[in-house]
């Protein structure tokens, strides 16, 4: 989980290979760069909590893909399950026949030992992840609500590396199971939508306070890595003591990199920060709602020469604002206001709580430009 700069810059270089053409393929079955087996296993999240899931190469997350930005790569995909299943390389410019999306027209990797290999040349540079792209439907053991799941970060041909030791942590829930909220919270008004709910959290295969802590030394300049893999949830996380530089998001660099208190990712998205370790002490970097942190999703981190319990310390109320990443200055009057209005529609016991464009539950106007497109997105 911890890995030196040193030691990261080895490992980088030899995972890269050189390969000829840069012209992304779908190409036969023939001999791979990287292999990656679905199959199903079990992961044990902390002593007596093991979890039956469905896993990349027998691990959960599976295994970090770190490709040259522009050298060509091949990956095949071995299907040990009994559905057909597919890999989305989750923010690649790819041709849709190798995204990994079977809508866009690229080919799942068949059922019982079926396989494919996917050629293309990745690009652009950033963390990025791979990761089922199945429909699970109604079958909450399957796709995004099992650990099929990881980072795939693309290397630049340059990178200083500004800081001291690399951290990567992807959050996700487990165990969901179907509940009706009208269960929960009896009416009026009847609020009886079916919805997800989870009994366990963690980062990457474990649960707060049952994996190996983060270590690190004062003084040291840390990137965090983080992923929000969870199938449903958005979170907020904070690390006791110390902030976070955000230096992207979603894998791309921000215009200007502002210092937060709480990070908030939903489901899907990635940030790339720096904590300067300057608190010496032993502290809990994990989600700000109590019940995520007490379901597991948190992990401690633990200065060099330091003892005693983990502390954990409420982060000053925050608004999480994406302007805060923008260019900073004054925008140009938009051509217009599209003002578009979602609700939710409660289902029932035996169907899905779903969403609609039309209520009073909240709005969101897009200001669009004629010259350059949408340009800001606020609530109202």
């Amino acid at each position: 989980m911890l890995l030196g700069r040193r030691k990261f810059l080895t490992r980088a270089g030899a995972f890269g290979l050189s390969l000829g053409g840069t012209v992304p393929t779908l190409a036969q079955p023939t001999n791979p760069d990287y292999t990656i087996k679905i199959a199903p296993m079990s992961v044990e999240l902390a002593p007596g909590k093991v979890i039956q899931t469905y896993g990349y190469n027998g691990t959960v997350p599976g295994p970090v893909l770190r490709l040259q930005e522009n050298r060509q790569v091949s990956i095949r995909i071995v299907n040990d399950t009994d559905i057909d299943d597919i890999i989305h390389w989750h923010g690649l410019f790819v041709p849709p026949e190798v995204d990994g999306a079977m809508e866009e027209g690229s080919p799942m990797a068949p059922a019982h030992g079926g396989s494919k290999l996917y050629t293309f040349t990745p690009k652009p540079t950033g963390t990025r992840w791979y990761h089922s792209h199945d429909v699970a439907g109604k079958d909450l053991t399957r796709s995004m609500y099992a650990g099929l799941y990881r980072f795939l970060i693309v290397e630049p041909t340059n990178d200083p590396g500004r800081y001291d030791e690399e951290v990567l942590l992807a959050a996700h829930h487990w165990a969901g199971q179907w509940v009706s909220m009208q269960d929960i919270r009896k009416g009026p008004p009847p609020n009886n939508g079916l919805e997800v709910m989870y009994s366990a959290a963690s980062f990457n295969d474990k649960m707060l306070g049952h994996g190996e802590p983060v270590r690190v030394r004062e003084g040291e300049r840390v990137l965090f890595r983080l992923l929000n893999a969870s199938p449903t949830e958005n979170i907020r996380l904070a690390l006791s003591g110390h902030r976070f530089t955000v230096l992207a998001l979603d894998g791309n660099p921000v215009p200007t990199s502002a210092t937060v208190n709480v990070l908030a990712l939903a489901p899907a998205e990635r940030a790339d920060v720096i904590v300067e370790m300057n608190r010496p002490g032993i502290w809990i970097l994990g989600a700000t709602n109590d019940d995520d942190r007490k379901m597991g999703l948190g992990v401690v981190v633990e200065y060099a020469n330091q003892s005693g319990e983990p502390q954990w310390s409420e982060p000053p109320m925050a608004t999480w604002e994406y302007t805060a990443f923008g260019k900073q200055g004054t925008l140009p009057l938009p051509d217009g206001v599209l003002p578009l209005k979602f609700e939710k529609i409660p289902g029932g016991r035996g169907g899905y709580t779903a969403g609609r464009s039309t209520g009073n539950l909240g709005r969101i106007q897009t200001r669009y430009s004629r010259s350059s497109g949408v340009s800001a997105i606020g609530s109202s």
